[in-house]
């Protein structure tokens, strides 16, 4: 069906029903308003609206699908592939849903489905407090804990997903539900992995954790010491308990007050970390890879876990231009060492980065929700980024130059790694049996894939698909 054009009369209704914020392409803030963080990203949507109620993301959707538009939805907009916008389409834009309510008497985090890590981590820590959450603290609570939520808490708690009790959601069909294990018990296996397949979520209920300060930060070395060190982490890493949850990165080194001069703007590998618990036990455990390989620079000691949060903030800032490539590792073998180390050396700018995050612990263990692979010991990510788009064309070169070396040792997909056009691995992202059970939870809860501006999940064909309780 071809896309029914939005009147100034059809706007004009919308918006006398609408209580937040309707943005057109004549508005002075339109611009900035269908940009999202990765700037190779350039969509124009026909409307940006930025709801504040479950009852404007319902008239949102209902515009949507009344004239057949494409419909996105942005938590916080740092998602590689661009799903928080789309051309000619509605973008729901959660930005004024995000309050942040700590109930500390059970430990509970609720938070709004448009904030940020570094809104949820800032109210969470008046108490105490925190879950696992990404990377980088600008990065939406929404969207990456509906993709599974990869951080520095997952070997200890558990993938962002995993501590989620509940989620409210408005539907295709414009109802508010409550998912949780005791409540639409399907949708809610199907939210914790599944991604934004299913509908808006305008609220997350996460179970906190008592973590205050940890033992974090980086060791930084020399780009030429990145073959010895990486062989040595390799070998050191398999024994960390599961209160470690670290990352080694290839990176280009930042003119930090930490970092010596003599080492700023070059070539560099790093390991960031976080440990929580004693902090002379978490000293203990790095105690070996030091002695082994003592690092060039080292900025890891005592520190509020927000910090932590918020220290990779300025290699990932709104606007940078990235191409990715990603998977699961089940190891580091010496063979894949050396690709690595021999891919580094070729970065075409000093903004790219090849990181490796360590998984296990926690995350092995629990089982709830949809996420595929928790058997992987890694999940490594080829980072192509650069700020001017004459950098477009070398970093995704040297991306897929790089996957076609590195990606026969990988299996599956974290998919909220998956470039935009990653759409023939969403799939390999679960396996077969989760990925046919999306497919049944999809149909029953959106049969026509109102919610596709996304790594999509196609509802099952079958009128007799069944869902899951």
């Amino acid at each position: 069906m071809a896309h029914l054009e939005l009147s100034s009369t059809d706007i004009a209704a919308f918006t006398a029903r609408f209580s937040g914020a309707v943005i057109g392409p004549d508005a002075d803030e339109y611009d900035a308003a269908r940009h999202v963080w990765n700037g190779m990203i350039d969509r124009y949507p026909a409307l940006v609206v930025r709801p504040r109620t479950a009852d404007d993301v319902a008239a949102a959707i209902r515009l949507a699908q009344d004239h057949d538009l494409p419909l996105a939805v942005r938590g916080g907009s740092h998602n590689v592939a661009g799903s928080g916008v789309c051309d000619t389409g509605v973008v729901i834009d959660l930005r004024e849903l995000s309050d942040v309510v700590v109930d500390p008497s059970v430990g509970t985090i609720r938070a709004g489905g448009g904030c940020t890590w570094a809104q949820l981590d800032a109210a969470a820590a008046e108490h105490g407090l925190a879950t696992t959450g990404g990377l980088v603290s600008t990065t939406g609570v929404g969207g990456l804990t509906l993709g599974g939520g990869i951080g520095w808490l997952v070997r200890a708690y558990g993938f962002s997903s995993d501590t989620l009790i509940s989620a409210e959601v408005v539907t295709a069909e414009g109802k508010t539900v409550v998912a949780s294990d005791s409540e639409n018990a399907d949708l809610f296996w199907a939210l914790r992995g599944g991604g934004g397949n299913f509908g808006v979520v305008t609220g997350f209920t996460f179970q906190g954790h008592p973590v205050s300060t940890v033992l974090g930060g980086l060791m930084l070395y020399r780009g030429d010491r990145a073959a010895e060190v990486l062989a040595a982490y390799a070998e050191w890493v398999p024994e960390v308990p599961e209160e470690m949850t670290t990352l080694a990165a290839f990176l280009t080194a930042p003119p930090a007050p930490f970092v010596p001069e003599s080492l700023q703007f070059q070539p560099a590998f790093a390991i960031v970390l976080c440990h929580v618990g004693d902090h002379d036990a978490g000293q203990a455990v790095l105690a070996p890879l030091r002695a082994s390989c003592p690092p060039d620079a080292d900025a890891v000691g005592p520190m509020p876990y927000r910090v932590l949060q918020g220290m990779l903030d300025g290699g990932a800032p709104h606007g940078q231009r990235n191409y990715w490539k990603s998977g699961y590792l089940s190891e580091l073998g010496a063979g894949l060492q050396a690709e690595l180390v021999a891919a580094a050396g070729r970065m075409p700018t000093p903004f790219d980065q090849i990181h490796l995050h360590q998984l296990g612990g926690a995350a092995a263990t629990n089982t709830s929700g949809a996420i595929g692979h928790r058997d992987a010991a890694f999940a490594v990510n080829v980072i192509g980024a650069g700020f001017e788009p004459e950098h477009d064309a070398p970093n995704t070169a040297w991306v897929r130059e790089t996957w076609a070396a590195v990606g026969p040792a990988t299996s599956g997909a974290y998919v909220n790694f998956l470039a935009g056009d990653d759409t023939d691995r969403v799939r390999s992202a679960y396996g077969a049996h989760v990925w046919d059970r999306l497919r049944q939870v999809k149909r029953a809860w959106d049969p026509d894939n109102v919610f596709r501006i996304n790594h999509n999940i196609p509802p099952t064909s079958s009128a007799s698909a069944r869902q899951f309780v």
